[in-house]
């Protein structure tokens, strides 16, 4: 029995990505792939920014794979490959699969594979106890190759690709002269082996005979036949189990359900087709493919216990900047460099979180412990994640650790870090061209400090005329994103990487007064309070400087 391929693992970090967040999933997705054999893909919570798309192209490494959602969907969970029939095969041939695969349902497709039609126990059922019609084999265009395979009979006249379109289904128990008065042009007939029944029933014009117990035919018989255009077929079984059977050759086309079948998508949301399955008594619902081709089965008992999707986090652990969905999947790595958050697993997970500038620096780390090679590109994507992160090396989230780990991969992806820096910072200060929605929400996180919920953007530049222009523009947006995102405070930090230093702007109720007394500004400068915003020198870290700060004092 072959080994069950493993399910699909998605790495990705937070949202509104930044470099390290991008570039992290890629390489640790990577790594995973190297270590395993197993398939791990990187993904991303949103829009790559200019400077990420600057270090993408310039190592040549596709973007990740925009994820809105990591709800569980129809593709996660354990799929019934219930095989599909052909819908002119016979009910007993029905039977007998949906007994073989222990199902009570079975699609029909076409050779394509497209879902024609569903037919279950019940319809199957209801097909041989509540018929009484005598003529219901010839309206549902019963095939002879159904009645052979149906009775083990065999064709001794007619074409076994042949139909029996017209005409009642009459066993003939009595004898000759009386079966004259009730043998229609058409009928199928049912008899033994009397010569003189056989011969009638011809005369009579049936469409076919049936001749039980394997009783012989003789030539005149089957010359009669031939010439009369009726169909002879022998079977071993007699009379009465003939009777019994005949109906279960009828195709299950005749009695299957062609219209309003409910259908879903191999794409869709457990949580959308809940409401759905409850809602109606079907045990079993077809999937469909992408190009919407049938796939398979699935019934409530599928969605019990149903595990999500299998996502590893990298660059943070704070729900609220998780990718939506996360608390329906099934987290099984974190690899950050944040404070701890508030993502919840429902095990326990590997989790790795240093005091360091940087997740990349974690993952260089991780390469060189599992004694695996690291490629050039891949070197490329960690030393930028670094530059990024680091401001390059002028945060004081900075650790030797980082500035060392950039330097090994320089040199392995033989690039230059100040000039990659420069660069990096030149193609991520383009702003030229772009709405305040774009540059605010660039690189933008939300917080929460005890009751008090905050939003922090932030753009770094080596051009302090460009930030200076970016004040009243992102000061007059703030209000509204602050509305839209439903925050008590919002705030924007214009980091100059030249200076070291940040123009932090402020909206919200008690937001400038907040970062006064989280940095003791001294009073003089707090005497400027009302212009909503407030010059931070040696500030230029979100995660280790300002956010801390602000979490003291509201807390406080």
């Amino acid at each position: 029995m072959a080994a069950k391929k493993a399910k699909k693992t998605i790495v990705i970090g937070h949202k509104n990505p930044d470099t390290d967040s991008i570039c992290s999933a890629i390489c640790y997705a990577n790594l995973k792939n190297l270590q395993t054999g197993n398939e791990y893909m990187p993904g991303r919570a949103g829009h790559i920014n200019p400077e990420t798309r600057f270090v993408l192209d310039y190592f040549k490494v596709s973007a990740p794979k925009e994820i809105d959602t990591v709800k569980t969907q129809v593709k996660d969970i354990e799929i019934r490959e219930t095989k599909g029939v052909r819908k002119q095969i016979s009910l007993k041939k029905a039977w007998n699969v949906m007994q073989e695969a222990n199902v009570v349902t079975i699609p029909t497709v076409t050779e394509d594979n497209v879902l024609e039609g569903l037919i279950t126990v019940d319809d199957i059922t209801g097909a041989y106890m509540n018929v009484y019609d005598s003529r219901i084999l010839s309206k549902a265009s019963t095939s002879y190759a159904n009645i052979i395979e149906t009775l083990e009979g065999a064709m001794l006249v007619g074409d076994e690709e042949g139909y029996f379109r017209e005409g009642k289904v009459l066993i003939a128990a009595a004898n000759p002269d009386m079966m004259e008065y009730y043998i229609e042009k058409h009928d199928l007939v049912i008899l033994g082996n009397r010569y003189e029944s056989q011969l009638c029933a011809i005369e009579m014009e049936a469409g076919c005979i049936i001749v039980c117990e394997g009783a012989g035919i003789s030539m005149t018989i089957k010359k009669l036949a031939q010439e009369r255009g009726c169909t002879v077929i022998t079977t071993p079984y007699d009379t009465y189990t003939v009777a019994r059977l005949i109906n279960q050759s009828m195709p299950i086309s005749y009695f299957m359900k062609t219209e309003k079948l409910i259908t879903f998508d191999i794409e869709d949301y457990i949580d959308d087709i809940k409401e759905v399955m409850a809602s109606k008594r079907h045990r079993d619902f077809p999937i469909l493919d992408k190009n919407g081709k049938y796939k398979g089965m699935i019934s409530r008992r599928n969605l019990l216990g149903a595990r999500g999707k299998n996502v590893i986090l990298v660059d943070h652990n704070e729900r609220s900047q998780a990718v939506d969905g996360i608390e329906n999947a099934s987290i099984r790595e974190i690899i950050d460099h944040h404070r701890l958050g508030t993502v919840e697993t429902m095990g326990p997970v590997f989790f790795r979180n240093q005091p360091l500038g940087c997740t990349a620096t974690i993952i260089y780390q991780m390469y060189n412990e599992a004694g695996i090679e690291i490629e050039k590109k891949i070197a490329g994507l960690l030393c930028s994640a670094i530059i990024s992160d680091t401001l390059l090396f002028r945060s004081p989230t900075c650790t030797p650790v980082d500035k060392a780990a950039a330097m090994a991969l320089a040199e392995i992806a033989e690039v230059d870090v100040n000039d990659l820096a420069s660069k990096m910072f030149a193609a991520g200060s383009k702003l030229k061209g772009k709405s305040d929605a774009e540059i605010f929400y660039q690189d933008f996180k939300h917080f929460t400090a005890g009751k008090t919920t905050f939003g922090v953007g932030q753009i770094t530049s080596l051009n302090a005329d460009e930030l200076e222009k970016l004040r009243d523009r992102m000061l007059a947006y703030m209000k509204k994103a602050r509305e839209e995102e439903k925050v008590d405070m919002m705030f924007f930090m214009l980091t100059n990487i030249l200076t070291e230093s940040t123009l932090l702007l402020c909206e919200g109720q008690g937001a400038e007064q907040l970062v006064y007394e989280a940095f003791h500004l001294p009073e003089a400068q707090q005497g400027e309070s009302g212009t909503q915003c407030v010059n931070l020198a040696g500030v230029v870290s979100r995660k280790k400087q300002l956010v801390p700060g602000l979490m003291v004092a509201t807390e406080q």
